[in-house]
């Protein structure tokens, strides 16, 4: 089984190598490793350049970094595609064999995990842990959803479903999940595992106006799938974070 990971570069030379090796290091070796950058001015380009397992480079202006991802998932070749992007890394190399794994139920669309978050300058400092738990359709309405670097997709459902809408600047995971998941009803399976590792920080929790601007995006998204959540699910959404400092 063929998984095309896709890597969403700018200026990103002092995390990218982290993010690369982990992948150059998975035992399962099927791998389309797609890097889409946004014409970086700095070394990014060089440090990629210099790992031969990845299989496209193209770099080029965008309109941020969803419209990178839009871009490599239509290169994409793979039977299953997964996002790891230029600040995140895969925790072991046994994470890619373990998804091929969960997909060889043909039943099975879409595969996440757990995530820790980690020091932006020490990755093996745990700030935090997001466990996802198991899917149910219901788990939406009470602000639940998966760590997007740990949602891997079969094509076919981007065939089916449609990619990142890009008028969305930070909820468009988010709307994404909500549009696959609960308004088309696809199949989830659940690792039970942390499986990727990100530094933290993130524009939707930069400041407390883009956590306001990210609130408001998650009630488009739901709109845009002419869903209607409960009246305090978007609420609770950001409350839930609470927990994953306290249980690492």
């Amino acid at each position: 089984m063929k998984i095309s990971i896709i890597t969403a570069t700018y200026n990103s030379a002092a995390t990218v190598g982290d993010t690369l090796v982990s992948i150059q290091e998975q035992r399962h070796k099927d791998i389309e490793h797609i890097v889409v950058d946004g014409r970086s001015s700095d070394k990014t380009l060089d440090i990629v350049s210099g790992f031969p397992h990845v299989a496209k480079i193209v770099s080029e202006k965008d309109k941020g970094i969803y419209d990178a991802m839009n871009k490599g998932i239509g290169m994409a070749t793979g039977e299953v595609i997964g996002i790891l992007n230029s600040d995140d890394m895969y925790t072991d190399e046994r994470v890619l064999a373990e998804v091929a794994k969960a997909f060889e139920d043909p039943r099975v669309m879409t595969v996440y995990a757990d995530l820790q978050y980690v020091q932006p300058d020490n990755p093996q400092k745990v700030i935090r842990t997001w466990h996802s738990g198991l899917y149910q359709k219901r788990n939406f309405y009470y602000g639940w959803m998966p760590p997007h670097p740990t949602f891997f997709v079969r094509k076919s459902v981007y065939d089916l479903a449609g990619v990142f809408d890009l008028s969305l600047r930070s909820a468009a995971d988010y709307e994404l999940m909500l549009r696959i998941l609960l308004k088309h009803g696809l199949t989830a399976s659940y690792i039970p595992r942390v499986i990727v590792k990100m530094r933290a920080g993130g524009m939707s929790n930069a400041s407390l106006w883009n956590r306001l601007r990210a609130n408001k995006e998650d009630r488009l998204a739901w709109k845009l799938n002419g869903l209607e959540p409960y009246f305090f699910t978007l609420y609770i959404k950001p409350l839930r974070k609470i927990h994953q400092f306290i249980i690492k």
